[in-house]
């Protein structure tokens, strides 16, 4: 493709799958990602040559969940993107609401914690340092609901409905600053709510639910907003290059439904993976209970016994 500026092709044809997925790659994204995959890929195997194992499940969510990312932005789609809002929505939700969960499935920083070497008494090496992040003041906070859940309505509202998203999409940084922050929101609005890596904020299992829930309906209003809305919103659409033969207000109707289904989608993922891990929660604890059981000859429960017996006794 024939590329101007900073990415945007004025003269791009209709769109079709065919050409959105044709390789248009950002060199940013794809370095990123690429590091992102060698990384994993060293710390799976450095833990499988030491004689530990590590789940084929978590190295398939993560890889897929990087390959999404280079889906969004290292194909025509990224093209497509800055001139189509349609387009555009549909790399926001990716990189926001289904490359997190994929990637927090495949619990990177649980790989990090035991691939990486400890750096021995009193120093601090790659891990020590990692230690400290995840325990740090800063990672209490972005990770609180209290910050996450508006952070992640704000993303919205406060980008779209204000001359920020078309200040952004005016330079190539600017455009590839605001795919990382959607990707940093999914990451820090999910991390607490179904990731399998350690973190300063771990609620119970209804309270997750509840944080996922006390988001979604936000999503969904703001994707029927714009299918409402009877003007263009975004100046950056308002006028697509004749080439495309679309109009502005039927690509951002698209655009608002694209926005509410995916709504729907992140949170019943979520939700399949909340379950999943509550009722593998409650089988360890169960496995923990009946160790203990053989381990003490099942004191507890002689006790209790005993206890029944003496009331038993008290009663005659």
């Amino acid at each position: 493709m024939d590329h101007s500026g900073h990415g945007m092709t004025m003269d791009l044809p209709p769109f079709t799958l065919g050409r959105g997925l044709e390789w248009s790659a950002d060199p940013f994204f794809l370095v990123a990602c690429l590091a992102g995959l060698a990384l994993y890929g060293w710390g799976v195997v450095r833990l499988l040559r030491r004689g530990d194992k590590w789940p084929v499940g978590r190295t398939v969510a993560f890889v897929l969940g990087v390959l999404s990312i280079m889906l969004m932005m290292c194909t025509g789609l990224n093209d497509y993107g800055m001139v189509m809002f349609s387009v555009h929505m549909v790399q926001h939700m990716v990189i926001s609401m289904v490359s997190p969960i994929l990637i927090l499935l495949g619990a990177p920083i649980t790989l990090a914690l035991r691939a990486l070497p400890t750096a021995g008494r009193g120093r601090k090496g790659p891990r020590e340092l990692l230690l400290m992040f995840l325990h740090s003041r800063y990672m209490r906070i972005i990770t609180h609901p209290a910050f996450t859940i508006p952070l992640f309505i704000a993303s919205l509202y406060g980008l779209y409905f204000t001359p920020l998203f078309d200040t952004l999409m005016g330079s190539k940084p600017g455009h590839i600053a605001m795919m990382v922050h959607f990707l940093a929101v999914g990451l820090v609005f999910f991390w607490p709510i179904m990731g399998v890596d350690p973190g300063p904020h771990r609620p119970g299992y209804l309270m997750r639910m509840l944080e996922l829930f006390a988001g979604m309906p936000f999503h969904a209003f703001f994707g029927i907003a714009l299918m409402m809305a009877s003007e263009p919103m975004v100046g950056t659409f308002k006028n697509p290059p004749a080439s495309l033969g679309i109009e502005a207000l039927s690509d951002q109707n698209a655009a608002g439904g694209i926005a509410w289904a995916f709504s729907e989608i992140p949170s019943v993922l979520v939700l399949v993976a909340l379950l999943f891990q509550w009722y593998a929660s409650d089988q360890r604890q169960a496995r923990r209970t009946d160790r203990a059981a053989d381990r003490d000859g099942d004191k507890e429960l002689e006790a209790y016994n005993a206890y029944l017996a003496s009331l038993n006794a008290q009663g005659r």
